[in-house]
């Protein structure tokens, strides 16, 4: 029977479920989830955020363990970062992982890009600046092939600026990736690789890309697959997409029957849910989540589903800073009910919990997050945690953990 109304803890479990998460893998278990369950989980997500913060661990790699437990992580690697990988890199939410077959969706984003970057008066100027880098860099990777930045930047030709003060090349081979005329031909030492599109594209790959409306009314059908239940706002985000072009891909799902138009109680906006979305009795989740991800990246959704407000603080002035520096949200079962603070200090082999919080009207089931902690330690390669006792959560994590808190 197709539902028309949800609850708003219903809405919470179809999102959980929709994104892969159900049954909690075992706390106690430090098996490696099997590669299939790797290639199955990504392809449920859809799309993966990349983020360079590895205080704790790389954004991209916490997703998957967040929702199968430990797993290789060269098993992602191969699926992500070579250059015929089957997954490929694009500015699909931020920049991101997307499938290699989907990146001609994003053909219309590419020739935007390039509207924009050549016609807005702020940018015009950039852009004419590294014409003559751009040309060269073109001719370089015919001749060479795929190559990163570092490979073509020298001294006369330094980084410049007070913080990341990309130099003409990395501004060209930016530019030239937005545009599509070069694309990603994987990561090494997590620095982007790039190639010509015909060195690890299919040739004439573009040339079978929809027009807009089309690839946007594709987006759109992923988009709801992947969040279960979500406002115009919430589908357009997840591929970061217009409000009026999602809107119309909306109407046109919605006639063909692949959306079904829903009454969230407590929702001010009108809500979609996918025909195919399940509505779980219930979940069962023991994860920490990264800042990036699918079910916590749009802050305002994650405070609709939630009543979670997060803001990462990682750019915040360490005195101003009220939970942390990295902070990820606890999640057991269907409930966001607090934030711990990780780092992994690999030189003493310790998983450093640095802040524990309870949130508001909430409380963490410390015994499941201890649990969860050594097995993210094991994970990682780390032989043990420790707890710093600040946060309203760290005495009793501590506890929980049967270590003495540092002062």
């Amino acid at each position: 029977m197709v539902r028309t109304t949800l609850s708003a803890d219903e809405a919470r479990r179809v999102a959980l479920a929709a994104q892969g998460f159900g049954r909690a893998p075992s706390t106690g278990s430090t098996a490696l989830a099997p590669t299939r369950a790797v290639s199955a989980g990504l392809a449920r997500l859809g799309v993966l955020q990349i983020d360079s913060v590895n205080v704790f661990e790389r954004s991209h790699y916490l997703p998957l363990f967040a929702r199968l437990g430990p797993y290789d992580k060269g098993a992602l690697d191969r699926l992500t970062l070579t250059q015929r990988s089957p997954w490929i890199e694009y500015w699909a939410h931020e920049a991101a992982f997307v499938p290699r077959d989907d990146l001609r969706l994003f053909r219309w984003r590419m020739d935007a890009y390039r509207q924009r970057d050549t016609t807005n008066p702020l940018r015009i100027a950039g852009v004419e600046r590294t014409a003559r880098v751009r040309a060269e860099l073109l001719t370089l990777l015919a001749a060479e092939g795929p190559m990163p930045a570092s490979a073509v930047e020298h001294e006369s030709n330094v980084r410049r600026g007070p913080w990341w003060g990309w130099s003409d090349v990395k501004h060209g081979l930016e530019q030239l990736f937005r545009w599509g005329e070069v694309v990603s031909a994987g990561r090494a030492g997590f620095e982007r690789v790039y190639a010509l599109p015909d060195q690890v594209l299919p040739s004439g790959y573009f040339e079978a890309a929809p027009d807009r409306a089309d690839a946007v009314r594709e987006l759109v059908r992923r988009s709801a697959r992947a969040v279960g239940v979500g406002t115009r706002a919430d589908l357009a985000d997840h591929h970061r997409l217009r409000s009026d072009d999602t809107a119309a891909a909306i109407a046109e799902l919605q006639d063909a029957g692949e959306l079904v138009p829903v009454t969230v109680q407590g929702w001010r906006d009108r809500a979609w849910m996918h025909v195919d979305a399940r509505v779980p009795r219930r979940v069962e989740v023991d994860a920490v989540l990264s800042p990036f991800d699918p079910v916590v990246w749009f802050r305002p959704r994650a405070e609709r589903l939630f009543g979670f407000h997060y803001r990462i603080e990682i750019y915040t002035p360490a005195p101003k800073r009220v939970f942390g520096y990295y902070v990820l949200p606890v999640l057991q079962d269907d409930a966001l009910v607090g934030r711990i603070d990780l780092k992994s200090d690999r030189q003493r082999g310790v998983l450093h919990v640095r802040t524990a919080w309870h949130e508001p009207g909430a409380w963490i089931d410390v015994e499941r997050l201890a649990l969860l902690l050594r097995r993210t330690a094991a994970w990682q390669g780390l032989d043990g945690v420790e707890v710093t006792d600040r946060g309203t959560a760290a005495s009793a994590l501590a506890a929980a953990l049967g270590v003495v808190p540092i002062g």
